[in-house]
């Protein structure tokens, strides 16, 4: 491309030149060729400045055309860039929505075997509680049903033997099962051991032996109403004179066969001094029959009955036969030693140890 000159005049044609020449040289002083007018240097600049903005213009506009090809590029670039990270995106989209459904349905199956394993577990403890009840109970039914029979054992053995051992062997079963609600059980038991291992009972054959020598002594009792010299007096008496010469032991027989013709003592019973001969058999046989039923209370075990009986024959003792005579004072302290060992005879009962398994198998 030609760039324009300076000179204002290469650019006038020659008629243009030749026309303001001629004018001016028939009417003015000729102008000189190289000089120029204000005009023409305004013309001359407008024209460069015209001719720069135009440069200017198709340079910005070739560095925009060419930065617009950049971000046409750079756009499409980027464009075809998110529809691969858009096709990427749609795939582990759809592979995420797929891992989720197949996580839901392995939550599902999860929650349903959970669910399933939840419910055995709950059947499980029910058996378990169930077999432990089960084992409790019969442990407890089993308990009581051998401490019962041991007690029966005593009371007709007379022995605490039966039932010491009875609850030994409740106490060790219970130490073995070590279940915190048969604690209450234990203490009861380990004191009605203390209880039966401290216990005293009575001689029980010792006691019947002795009722049936009193029974067998029964008739041997002399009534207030004999009025013969006791047999044992007569032989002191007899045993006494025989050291004797024969006068004085005639002198002697004759004193008391005279002294047997009256008697003078002092008569607190009227009744038993007024009972016939045949009474007194019958008042005899029924002094056997109360010291029988006293032996009877003895074998069932009825310590309050036969306690009565002792005390009824003892009644009968003092109040028909001779108070003076040995016989009946040996009779009366054996009345008074069975009675003192009544009072032993009653066997301790492990009442603390079925009160306790009451409660237990209560609260089961």
């Amino acid at each position: 491309m030609t760039l324009p000159s300076d000179d204002p005049v290469a650019h006038t044609a020659p008629g243009q030149l030749a026309g303001p020449a001629a004018s001016v040289g028939s009417g003015a002083a000729p102008v000189s060729p190289t000089a120029k007018s204000p005009a023409a240097y305004a013309r001359h600049a407008i024209t460069v400045i015209l001719i720069a903005l135009l440069l200017g213009t198709a340079l910005a506009c070739g560095l925009l055309w060419q930065k617009l090809s950049h971000v046409q590029q750079e756009l499409a670039r980027r464009s075809a860039d998110s529809g691969s990270q858009a096709v990427e995106a749609r795939a582990v989209a759809k592979a995420a929505q797929e891992l989720a459904q197949e996580t839901a349905a392995r939550q599902a199956l999860s929650d349903a075997k959970l669910s399933e394993v939840a419910l055995q577990r709950t059947q499980l403890e029910d058996l378990i509680q169930s077999l432990s009840r089960s084992r409790d109970e019969n442990l407890l039914v089993d308990i009581e049903s051998t401490i019962r029979l041991s007690q029966q054992q005593a009371q007709l053995t007379g022995s605490v033997e039966p039932l010491l051992a009875a609850l030994k062997a409740a106490d060790q079963r219970v130490t073995r099962a070590a279940q915190p609600r048969l604690a209450p059980l234990q203490r009861a038991l380990t004191r009605d051991l203390e209880r039966v291992r401290t216990a005293t009972v009575a001689d029980l054959p010792t006691m019947l032996f002795r009722l049936d020598e009193l029974t067998r002594l029964v008739d041997e009792l002399p009534l207030l109403n004999q009025v013969a010299t006791a047999p044992d007096s007569r032989a002191v008496a007899t045993a006494r004179d025989e050291a004797l010469p024969w006068w004085e032991r005639s002198l002697n027989r004759v004193a008391e066969e005279a002294r047997a013709l009256v008697r003078v003592s002092s008569v607190a019973q009227p009744e038993a001094v007024l009972l016939a001969p045949e009474q007194g058999f019958f008042l005899r046989e029924n002094l056997k029959l109360k010291l029988l039923n006293a032996r009877l209370g003895l074998f069932g075990r009825q310590a309050e009955s036969s306690r009565l009986d002792l005390l009824a024959s003892e009644a009968s003792l003092r109040k028909y036969f001779d108070p003076a005579s040995r016989k009946t004072q040996a009779a009366l302290g054996t009345l008074a030693q069975l009675q003192a060992q009544m009072k032993t005879t009653a066997l301790p009962r492990p009442d603390d140890t079925l009160a306790a398994l009451t409660t237990a198998a209560a609260g089961r």
